[in-house]
């Protein structure tokens, strides 16, 4: 069909996992356009770090999924015409006392054996990785195959390449309904557009999207502060976490104030290529209130002073504040629909959209040319919610 307004795969989200599918499905000769209701990386992709990191993601699926991204990440930094500030430098997650030693002693020894590159670090390594470090820290651990990128680069990277392989771009697009008779019918902000199959990568806005089909996405914005920090002489040359991140991240028990527990506040820190750096982080469910809390900044500020005291005299420049698209076992919803044939969903992946970008494009290629995929998507289906949830009902 030579109509313009109408693709083979029409993806309905610009963030940073809708460019990914947009490239990996236009790439392999399907053709697609992106449907995208602001401008390319205007939602989470442009408010979030650039970690594409393992060091940060439980045992097991979770880590594999990362770990077949940063391969994916290596080749496209060589595909893509247009660089992405793409550093592979290793990340390093610091303890703040002797039981987060010990957790981090076994969290390298699982990892090993799962056949990742982890090492444990003592007091002195710590100091070696920066002078600004705290004298008390006890040790942590490092990753050394973690990156980072720039993801509102990457995105147009992504698109750019995308379009040399036919890709149609559609931003400023907001979808008011999604119908299906035997093609979906879009209607956005824009016009009409028709497609055989629709991709919902649409991230925190996933349920909105799907309430239009009738489908219940299980997928809740979760907030985050980052605050900007000005350029000056590096204080890491590269990503650094708290163990208490993983703490929050999964909701385990930690020892921390009552603040810092309150707003769910660990340190990140992560130096741009620019010398900026960025300082996280927070988790707040407080639904899609953007706004940003002081009390939550001054815990953040506090939080990175516990691990450097000598930031006392930096300069924040601004902060900022995102959603995480949050779903209750941490892992993504990458999956066809069986109520919906044709509708897919790639979303949910929480603070780990950039780092799962790629393998989800390829998750989503394969289920749509209906190919092998690159690993067995089945822990990522939507069914496993309704199944968890029948014994409440019956």
């Amino acid at each position: 069909m030579t109509n313009g307004n109408h693709a083979e795969v029409a993806v309905i989200g610009g963030g940073i996992v809708g460019c990914a599918i947009a490239y990996y499905v236009s790439k392999a000769g399907v053709d697609c356009m992106l449907i995208e209701k602001n401008d390319v990386a205007s939602g989470t992709s442009s408010r979030c770090d650039g970690n594409i990191t393992i060091v940060d993601k439980d045992p097991g699926y979770d880590s594999k999924m990362s770990l077949v991204s940063q391969q994916l990440t290596v080749e496209l930094a060589k595909e893509l015409d247009i660089p992405f500030e793409y550093r592979v430098l290793g990340s390093i997650l610091v303890c703040d006392n002797d039981d987060e030693l010990e957790a981090a002693a076994e969290w390298v020894n699982i990892q090993n054996n799962a056949g990742l590159t982890f090492k444990l670090l003592d007091r002195s390594d710590i100091r070696q990785e920066s002078p600004y470090f705290a004298d008390d820290i006890p040790g942590g651990l490092e990753c050394e195959t973690d990156s980072l990128i720039n993801p509102y680069l990457f995105c147009y990277s992504l698109i750019d390449k995308a379009k040399q392989y036919g890709l149609r771009l559609h931003t400023f697009a907001e979808v008011t309904s999604l119908t299906k008779k035997d093609d979906f019918a879009i209607e956005t902000t824009k016009g009409t557009f028709t497609a055989k199959k629709v991709v919902n990568a649409s991230g925190v806005w996933a349920p909105y999207i799907g309430k239009m089909l009738g489908l219940d996405i299980p997928i809740v914005p979760r907030k985050g502060h980052i605050m900007v920090g000005s350029r000056q002489k590096p204080v890491m040359m590269r990503n650094v976490m708290e163990f208490g991140y993983l703490m929050n991240k999964f909701q385990r028990e930690r020892i921390a104030d009552p603040e810092t527990l309150a707003h769910g506040v660990a340190l990140v820190l992560e130096p741009t290529e620019s010398q900026n750096f960025l300082i996280g982080s927070s988790r707040q469910f407080v639904g899609y209130d953007r706004r940003v809390d002081i009390d939550v900044v001054r815990t953040m500020a506090k939080r990175a002073l516990r691990f450097f005291p000598k930031m006392d005299d930096f300069n924040i420049i601004r902060t900022y504040t995102g959603f995480r698209p949050w779903t209750k076992d941490h892992l993504p919803i990458v999956s066809a629909v069986e109520q919906v044939p044709g509708f897919y969903i790639a979303a949910g992946h929480e603070g780990d959209g950039i780092s799962l970008a790629t393998v989800t494009g390829k998750l989503i290629e394969a289920l749509i040319c209906e190919k092998e995929p690159i690993i067995p998507p089945d822990p990522l289906r939507y069914g496993r919610f309704a199944q968890v949830e029948e014994p409440a009902h019956s």
